[in-house]
């Protein structure tokens, strides 16, 4: 199931490129801001409201443990996401691609302390091929970095996301509702991303038209009902039968998946909403990276079964 939620966070990548560059066709002059909180808004706010009405009167029912938790997954995730994003105008995709992904050395370091045991060498085996093949993939160069804003802002925003896997991890919401603490999080991330939208937008009437473009409509329901819905409602229910460790070396697989996404999806996209957004090419870095973290992953399957680290 959580490859699965991989493969989806893999097809956001091409879909947001698609609903920038389609919001960019109507209207041109809008800002930074603008762009990357109405790509996140919409599908936020169309989640809850879907969930909303699917569980109906059931809501009645929420848990406190529910709310709590739905709501820390959607602060963590909604301040990871708009440092990432605001990290990025700052520093290369190759830097953030790979600082990202430092959860997978953060979470059994924090698991250690917590534990008061040291992890396996296999663990860390996998955490450094993971973070060897995400540099390969991501063709990050060491030599070009530098801590300024863009690389603190996304060292954050690792954090952020950790906690997130953390928050899912805790013993202490077990018998939690997937669909529950999904909506709970998605009402939390749209309260957050539409208020930034709604300051940003040039006019409230510009609000209105990105949703007369038929390939923003198109992009944006896709990244609602599989990248949004159907990937954190997964991760939400799957995540916690797993330990955080595994989850954190296993999320690593989202660049792979977005890598093979990109290989065909701009293409389809820009034949039919007619912008310019190329294929990528399949080439040895990607062979390579993703071949590492896969195998990173195969070789933690061979380690004892334990859901207390």
């Amino acid at each position: 199931m959580l490859l699965l939620v991989n493969f989806f966070w893999g097809m956001s990548f091409p879909l947001i490129k698609g609903v920038v560059l389609a919001h960019e066709q109507v209207l041109p002059a809008s800002d930074g801001w603008f762009l990357t909180a109405y790509a996140l808004a919409p599908r936020f706010l169309i989640s809850s409201l879907v969930l909303a009405i699917l569980l109906g009167r059931t809501l009645r029912t929420l848990r406190v443990g529910e709310f709590a938790q739905g709501l820390k997954l959607g602060l963590a995730a909604s301040v990871g996401m708009l440092l990432q994003n605001d990290g990025l105008r700052f520093t290369a995709a190759s830097t953030s691609a790979f600082l990202t992904q430092l959860t997978v050395l953060i979470i059994p370091l924090i698991t250690a302390v917590r534990v008061r045991r040291w992890p396996p060498l296999l663990v860390w085996v996998a955490c450094g091929l993971v973070l060897t093949g995400v540099g390969v993939l991501a063709r990050f160069d060491f030599t070009t970095m530098r801590l300024g804003r863009g690389e603190l802002e996304t060292l954050l925003s690792s954090g952020f996301f950790t906690m997130m896997i953390f928050v899912l991890d805790d013993r202490a919401h077990v018998g939690n509702r997937a669909l529950f603490v999904s909506l709970m999080m998605f009402a939390t991330e749209a309260v957050i991303f539409t208020a930034p939208a709604g300051f940003a937008a040039p006019h409230a009437a510009d609000l209105l038209v990105p949703w007369t473009s038929g390939p923003w409509v198109a992009c944006t329901l896709a990244l609602t009902v599989f990248c949004t819905l159907g990937a954190f409602t997964l991760m939400n229910k799957w995540q916690p039968y797993i330990t955080a460790t595994e989850a954190g070396l296993l999320y690593c697989l989202e660049p792979v998946f977005a890598a093979l996404m990109a290989l065909f999806l701009p293409g389809l996209l820009s034949t039919w909403a007619g912008f310019d957004y190329a294929n990528e090419r399949l080439t040895t870095h990607l062979l390579v990276g993703g071949g590492l973290i896969t195998l990173a992953n195969i070789l933690l399957q061979f380690r004892p079964p334990a859901r207390a680290d």
